[in-house]
């Protein structure tokens, strides 16, 4: 066993124990301010108790573990680093003939594992939870409407439906025409459409079918309808229509957000979105930074080696962690930069979810052969 293999075997299970350990770290202090905030929304309500509040908090964990894998990695990182610099074990290794080269590759082994971990276990493990508390946080803390879902290639919509007092409920489904509607002033459309008309004690009153549903500015409009009452009866009505605040741009933002999903549900429920004639932008994005995770796990296992990795009699260690941290922060300024151009169409969307990790690995390879081999 050479002592390059076992440097570096060594580099790398203290790197590990170091990210971990700051991982936990910052998951449970960013946690802990979450918790703080649900506590503050929950105090107006007397229908929140402490244990649920606690279990929306638990349950954003695994997101908030995912969020901030990289910067944990490059702290971490850093924090090892430093440490066998400090015991002058690194010292002795160059000195021995080891280049940082040698060393280096078991920790970018480990961050490279760290970040697939994150993708393809972490991931879908999060988007669970995350819907979860999002339900709930939805259900006791935000009281929201509008709930909108995409099953099969049909839409489901649930709102108020304030024909009937007291006001009840409409379920409507249907399937979803892409494009805008030239010939008339609708701006959506579905086609087989069913709406189910629930009392406010979820009472069945009325059930309507119809070929094609047009939303109108404040309502929709079915063409067609066959209306089913409480006692069975069968009415055709040329025109039926429903009062309603839902526009299309409300109908996309209720859509499950890409947070919500899994990296190996997304790449199905773009294809749904899209054939439906929604923007999947969000999606994509989403997805391409969940492929790039390992990349940029990588990109900050090697700046933590870069700016921790100097000589204390050299001086400016100090100097050195700060710039590490500060290149950190501007990987992270510049993957929500890029994010927001992406999901605006002015950058395309591999690009915009590649950039941070790209420029984070050429400036930490441009870091290290300086130090090395400069």
């Amino acid at each position: 066993m050479s002592i390059a293999f076992t440097l570096g075997t060594y580099v790398a299970r203290r790197f590990g124990l170091a990210t971990l350990g700051m991982l936990t770290a910052l998951t449970g202090l960013v946690a802990l301010f979450d918790f703080i905030e649900l506590l503050r929304r929950a105090a107006t309500r007397a229908d929140v108790g402490f244990g649920l509040v606690a279990t929306i908090a638990s349950l954003r964990l695994p997101f908030v573990a995912l969020q901030i894998m990289p910067f944990a990695v490059l702290l971490g990182g850093m924090t090892a680093f430093w440490r066998l610099t400090r015991s002058s074990e690194l010292i002795v290794a160059r000195a021995a003939g080891v280049s940082a080269w040698g060393f280096l590759l078991g920790p970018l082994l480990v961050a490279i594992g760290l970040g697939a971990f994150g993708t393809a276990a972490l991931s879908p493990v999060s988007s669970v939870l995350l819907a979860r508390a999002e339900r709930l946080d939805n259900a006791y803390l935000r009281n929201a409407g509008g709930v909108s879902a995409l099953a099969a290639g049909r839409l489901w919509l649930r709102q108020a439906d304030r024909d009937f007092e007291p006001r009840g409920v409409a379920i409507l489904s249907g399937r979803p025409v892409a494009g805008r509607d030239t010939q008339s002033a609708a701006v959506f459309r579905l086609t087989d459409v069913t709406v189910w008309r629930l009392s406010s004690d979820d009472k069945p009153l009325e059930r309507i079918e119809a070929p094609e549903a047009r939303l109108m500015p404040g309502r929709w409009v079915l063409a067609d309808a066959q209306v089913f009452g409480a006692d069975r009866s069968v009415t055709p009505r040329p025109r039926v229509e429903l009062p309603t605040e839902l526009t299309p741009d409300r109908i996309e933002d209720s859509f499950a957000t890409p947070d919500t999903l899994s990296f190996w549900a997304l790449p199905g429920f773009i294809t749904v979105l899209e054939q439906a004639g929604f923007s999947a932008v969000r999606h994509r994005l989403q997805y391409q930074s969940l492929l790039s995770l390992p990349v940029l796990a990588a990109a900050m296992a090697l700046l933590a080696a870069g700016f921790s990795m100097r000589q204390a009699r050299r001086g400016g260690v100090a100097q050195m962690i700060g710039a590490g941290v500060a290149a950190g922060f501007a990987l992270f300024v510049l993957d929500r930069v890029s994010g927001e151009f992406g999901e605006a169409g002015t950058l395309p969307v591999v690009l915009a979810a590649w950039a941070p990790a790209v420029a984070g690995l050429m400036l930490a390879l441009a870091l290290l052969l300086h130090l090395e081999d400069g």
